[in-house]
């Protein structure tokens, strides 16, 4: 498939249905590859870049508690973390998980649809590995601004103790202006994200390497075998050390899901070329440190910095941990519009907060429950090094379920023996499960949180895909098939007003509820009408010439299957139009749209349980509008409302 320039793809989409604005659009800054660096090192790199905040101070803390921090000890767990960054970063995610985009699009459920494609078919087995990282990014989206924004304020009681008591008030401050300023969308301060974070990683580098010269040895950390010994000589202390190392590679599954925004290559640079290097420095200049300050191991990443530098280090970390969060719920608005395209969950009303961006969006009741569960997370743990504990098990257990993936993939997709495929899955998976189940030892600590979190999104995923699938088999028993229908009006003829009507339906084969209903109680049908149904394809976007398939059933009767990719709005205007111009007669003025509003009620034959019955009746009342979530003009829909029992 060749690759069109942004010029070109402007040229063949409606500017509203544009899959990809340029840079400059983005809010990331221009100047080709310079600014897709730029742009990445503020988007992509933010959640991985504020890890060394916590992220040895938290594997540290674990031998100090066992009165066992040695040399030996800290330089152990400073190799677990290169090998961590190296091995599960730049192996796993920037040479392969990076090669399995979907069209240019990244993320879980974006490899989920390639494992379908590759298998030809749609599994269970593939369904449930994404739909179980999609609910474990819940969790992780929850945690990431409580524990970044938490362990940044935390520097204040460096500059004076004085500040202990106001931690958490900054702190919530902090977090509810984050989510409160959603709705206005981002696009104007994303162009500070770039700089910003630029200037951190060059800060925490320097830092660092002003620092190793404090404890040379430390360099031995780049020996993989002073992890092992360490593991292998330590026991039960080295198991639980090595989930705290794994929260240096949180964000991980970021560099996968933001490549659509800028690209393979400028992250993959920008990872090699400057954050790594960066993340590297930092965390030998910490290791250094407490080798030759053992009395700083209680947050060695502040302490590198002298006594003048530290408010301002306070103040640049906490920028870096806002714009952490700030990817974090990007991200996680837009995996919820994956989900509510794909089917999985209730269309949820979505509000484009940028005229030239698609991908800049606000979806009202995520943003109030993101900010809800983060409010509860930091008052119920009231530490960043609590949160640790709950945090490691959503990444890793999200990373095993992308490895299940890749694995189907690197087999039916990139054409790889199966042997060859299991055996790139295992080197990873092995590793992958080591450290969860490391993290598994802190369920009681707090860990418990994202698999609760991840439990309740998988059930309400399950109970809508259910729910959904039995309601429209019920529907399709209940219906009338199209084709009899347009036979019987030949023969009834009823009264025929000027216009056209167009009607929504999920399939096309059979007669929408409100045509019955306006023919049962108006008693007219509109000279021509139209059956829309729309489709969500297992890509990212749809080219607009595969938009629409159009068919004449009739001389009055048409009818249209209308085709979105799971990244894009599915604005039925503007398919129209685009028909309009392929040739099929359509004036917006002269065209009435009838939506079906349905109201589900419990019903004691339900093939599900009562619980079941109840949470799929609540969440059919979250459902957004119709004409909203298609983008129809509100001034030419008519609605007709049924009782439907499930």
């Amino acid at each position: 498939m060749t690759q069109q320039s942004s010029a070109e793809r402007r040229a063949a989409t409606p500017p509203q249905e544009s899959p990809r604005a340029t840079d400059s659009e983005n809010g990331h800054g221009g100047g080709g590859l310079g600014g897709l660096l730029i742009g990445s090192i503020g988007v992509v790199y933010g959640d991985i870049g504020t890890s060394p905040l916590y992220a040895l101070r938290e594997s540290l803390a674990h031998q100090v508690q066992a009165e066992a921090l040695t040399e030996a000890g800290v330089i152990g767990s400073i190799s677990l973390v290169i090998f961590a960054l190296i091995f599960t970063v730049t192996i796993k995610y920037i040479f392969f998980v990076m090669r399995a985009d979907n069209r240019g699009e990244g993320g879980i459920l974006a490899l989920m649809a390639l494992a379908q494609n590759a298998l030809g078919r749609q599994t269970r087995m593939a369904f449930l590995l994404g739909v179980g990282g999609a609910a474990l990014f819940a969790g992780e989206a929850m945690i990431t601004p409580a524990i970044s924004v938490m362990s940044s304020i935390e520097g204040l009681e460096l500059v004076t103790h004085r500040f202990s008591e106001f931690v958490m008030p900054i702190t919530v401050f902090i977090l509810v202006t984050l989510f409160w300023v959603q709705s206005s969308g981002t696009a104007r301060v994303a162009a500070l994200f770039g700089p910003i974070m630029t200037v951190f990683f060059l800060t925490i580098g320097v830092l660092g390497a002003s620092h190793i010269a404090d404890a040379p040895q430390v360099l031995e950390a780049f020996d993989p075998r002073r992890g092992i010994v360490f593991l292998v000589t330590h026991g039960w202390l080295g198991f639980t050390v090595l989930g705290s190392v794994f929260l240096a590679v949180t964000g991980a599954e970021a560099l996968y899901a933001d490549m659509g925004h800028f690209g393979r290559f400028p992250i993959q640079l920008a990872w090699l070329g400057f954050v790594l290097p960066a993340l590297l420095l930092n965390y030998l200049g910490q290791g250094a440190l407490v080798l030759s300050r053992p009395e700083t191991v209680g947050n060695p990443f502040f302490l590198m910095a002298p006594d003048w530098g530290l408010l301002p280090l306070v103040i640049l970390a906490t920028f870096a941990t806002v714009i952490a969060s700030q990817s974090v719920i990007t991200g996680a608005f837009s995996i919820v519009r994956q989900a509510t395209q794909l089917g999985l969950l209730p269309r949820l009303e979505i509000t484009h907060t940028s005229a030239m961006l698609e991908g800049q969006i606000y979806i009202g009741r995520v943003n109030r429950l993101l900010l809800i569960g983060v409010l509860l997370l930091v008052i119920a743990f009231k530490s960043s090094s609590a949160l640790a504990s709950a945090y490691g098990i959503a990444v890793t257990g999200t990373m095993v379920l992308s490895t299940s993936l890749l694995f189907i993939v690197a087999w039916r997709k990139w054409g790889w023996p199966i042997w060859l495929a299991i055996l790139f899955a295992a080197a990873f998976l092995v590793v992958e499960f080591t450290f969860l189940a490391a993290n598994l030892l802190k369920i009681v600590e707090g860990g418990w949180v994202p698999l609760v979190l991840g439990g309740c999104a998988m059930i309400v995923m399950w109970t809508w895909v259910r729910g959904t699938r039995l309601l429209a088999e019920k529907t399709h028993r209940d219906s009338i098939p199209l084709m009899d229908l347009i036979a019987m009006m030949r023969k009834s003829r009823p009264t025929r007003v000027p216009g056209m009507a167009v009607f929504l339906t999920s399939d096309p084969n059979v007669t929408p509820t409100a045509l019955m209903h306006n023919l049962k109680h108006n008693k007219v049908l509109h000279e021509r009408v139209l059956i829309i149904c729309v489709r969500t394809e297992n890509r990212p976007r749809v080219a607009p010439e595969k938009r629409f398939e159009l068919t004449q059933l009739s001389e009055d009767f048409s009818s249209a299957i209308l085709r979105f990719g799971f990244m894009e709005s599915p604005r039925v205007p503007a398919a129209l139009a685009a028909m309009r111009k392929a040739g099929f007669k359509y004036d917006i003025m002269t065209t009435s749209f009838f939506l079906g509003r349905r109201t589900i009620k419990e019903s004691p034959a339900s093939e599900m349980p009562a619980w079941q019955d109840k949470l799929y009746v609540a969440l059919t009342r979250q459902s957004a509008n119709a004409t909203d979530f298609f983008s129809i003009p509100s001034d030419r829909v008519v609605e007709l409302g049924a009782q439907v029992t499930i």
